[in-house]
């Protein structure tokens, strides 16, 4: 976790940093100078000021001028704004830690490990909880191929096998096909996920047949319901992709994994 975040300060640095860059060079195209707006009897009056120059009254004549003007003080107080965030997240990146407090157990030698009792962050404490609320999943047909995940549960493809082993393996707290009531309809995302860094559930769809024309309208139907219950794609919905030709790669997954579901 202490990997992932500091990832999520450093992207946010990389990111911040070229909009720094992208702002100064827009700055360098606009006019010299700058705009004052002043109130008088309910109307707006703007003024053209420059260094050692009178300040001029600016007419609709000048409403190109006065586009320029307002947009380059928007950017310089974006501009101040996005270099403070800059240092602030350097100072960040600098001072956070290596380790974080509740990754330390599993750091532990197991002959340490075993002798002591780990301490629970509040959020890993509603992961624990929520694992282990009981539910009863979507039932399977009489006669389904059978695929077992490594942690001994039932799937229904080869593809979810992989999905359900990769989250394992990375720690991703998940339940397979636990069923949501949305719009009063009862429905079973393929993976629901409990994100330990906001405590949020996310819900990822493997969709194994996108050449499958019906099942490609079921799916439609199936997210308009997720987004008609504020579960938006990018946010606390993700998919995965494959067609007969064209198989699910593992490399969508971790990726997944390293910017949702963590």
């Amino acid at each position: 976790m202490a990997k992932a975040v500091r990832n999520m300060l450093k992207d946010r640095y990389d990111l911040i940093a070229a909009t720094i860059e992208n702002i100064e060079k827009k700055l360098k195209m606009l006019p010299e100078g700058r705009i004052n707006v002043r109130h008088q009897d309910g109307n707006v009056y703007y003024y053209f000021v420059k260094p050692k120059s009178k300040d001029r009254y600016l007419t609709k004549a000048d409403t190109v001028l006065i586009g320029q003007l307002l947009q380059k003080r928007y950017l310089k107080e974006v501009l101040k704004a996005a270099k403070n965030e800059l240092v602030a997240l350097s100072k960040m990146l600098s001072l956070y830690p290596d380790d974080l407090p509740e990754e330390l157990y599993e750091k532990l030698p197991e002959e340490l490990r075993a002798g002591v009792e780990p301490v629970i962050l509040g959020n890993e404490q509603d992961v624990r909880e929520w694992m282990a609320e009981p539910y009863v999943g979507k039932p399977f047909k009489e006669g389904a191929p059978v695929y077992m995940t490594i942690r001994g549960e039932r799937v229904r493809s080869k593809s979810e096998v992989m999905i359900a082993d990769r989250m394992f393996f990375r720690g991703v707290p998940y339940k397979y096909e636990c069923p949501i009531m949305i719009e009063g309809q009862v429905i079973h995302p393929d993976f629901s996920m409990k994100r330990r860094s906001d405590n949020k559930l996310i819900y990822h769809e493997h969709c194994g047949k996108m050449d499958d024309p019906e099942y490609v309208n079921d799916l439609v139907e199936r997210v308009n319901l997720y987004n008609q219950a504020g579960i938006l794609q990018g946010d606390r919905l993700t998919f995965s992709f494959e067609t007969a030709d064209k198989p699910l790669d593992n490399r969508v997954i971790e990726r997944l994994i390293d910017e949702f579901f963590k």
